[in-house]
């Protein structure tokens, strides 16, 4: 009998990227030449269900793009990783998404983003797809969507017994605030995602680029004591700690050479659901996604930086006979 394939939801933000590398980031008024170009999907949405997918589980996206020649731009691109498209809902009156990254030399960006007809995904949107988030192993959520689709997206996987990854990542309508605080129904998530910073605004902790693992610890357990299940704080180089209710535990960071970190994140999140999904445990998932992550840093762009299965499994070899 054949073994049963697992079933991944991303629920996320769908863009067009185009990445742009240069020598040096330029500062106002300045003017650096690039030398380097892609011009592809991207976002939360297509790099976390890439990711999912290359680790192979059979994957739905849930977002929202606009109508034009973007639209059928991102549909294949995602039909290249054997992603279903059947939820990327289209805008009449939204243009798709768009970010703009600038990587220096030393694997350095930075961003500007436009949501675009993110903005317009909908609860009504969510409960649209009801029968395919039932149906699925694990719904990996990012939170810079409306934060009413997000707590709908929670809501509905929580009530089929779907397990929740959620990145709490500041909602469209607060991206340029200085509020942190979150619904409640984000304290349900089975695994919630946020980077040191992130967690600390939550918990309303101080926090400073010298914050070490003893922070870490007591932001997690407080983000514990709120309802999640696991939480798995970010550190960037210095790896990642997952707390639960059986303690803290330090996964370090894989060792590889930086060309650019842009999709480091969304690397991490799609294996990380793609090993939940399969049934491994958290700390096991989380060394998985660790070198996805790190696997993502040793290539220059976006959804094409994203790991195979293979790769992942062969650093993780790797890593375990030095």
């Amino acid at each position: 009998m054949a073994a049963m394939v697992p079933k991944v939801v991303v629920v996320g933000g769908t863009y067009m990227d185009v990445v742009v590398r240069c020598s040096r980031i330029p500062a106002p008024g300045q003017s650096v030449i690039g030398s380097n170009l892609s011009y592809t999907a991207t976002g939360p949405g297509p790099n976390q269900a890439a990711g999912a997918a290359l680790c192979g589980c059979q994957v739905h996206l849930i977002s929202k793009i606009g109508r034009g020649p973007f639209e059928q731009m991102v549909k294949t691109s995602l039909a290249e990783f054997g992603i279903n498209t059947d939820l990327v809902y289209a805008a009449e009156a939204k243009n798709t998404g768009v970010v703009v990254t600038l990587v220096n030399a030393e694997g350095e960006n930075t961003t500007l983003t436009y949501a675009g007809a993110n903005s317009s995904l909908w609860p009504q949107d969510i409960d649209a797809a009801e029968q395919v988030i039932s149906e699925a192993d694990v719904c990996l959520i990012h939170g810079q969507l409306p934060q009413n689709t997000v707590v709908s997206a929670i809501r509905c996987a929580k009530l089929h017994g779907t397990k929740v990854i959620l990145n709490p990542a500041r909602p469209i309508e607060q991206s340029e605030s200085g509020g942190s605080d979150l619904p409640l129904d984000y304290f349900s998530a089975d695994i919630l995602t946020p980077n040191l910073c992130e967690a600390a605004e939550i918990v309303e902790q101080s926090n400073s680029s010298s914050a070490r693992r003893d922070t870490a610890k007591l932001v997690g357990s407080d983000l514990v004591a709120r309802g999640v299940t696991a939480a798995v704080i970010t550190m960037g180089k210095r790896g990642c700690l997952v707390v639960d209710r059986s303690g803290a535990d330090h996964i370090k960071a894989f060792d590889v050479e930086l060309v650019d970190q842009t999709c480091r994140g969304d690397a991490f999140a799609g294996a990380l659901a793609a090993s939940i999904a399969v049934g491994d445990d958290i700390r096991r998932a989380v060394k998985f996604a660790s070198a996805a992550g790190a696997l993502a840093c040793t290539k220059f762009g976006s959804i094409e930086a994203l790991p195979t299965k293979a790769e992942i499994i062969e650093l993780l070899q790797k890593e375990d006979t030095e």
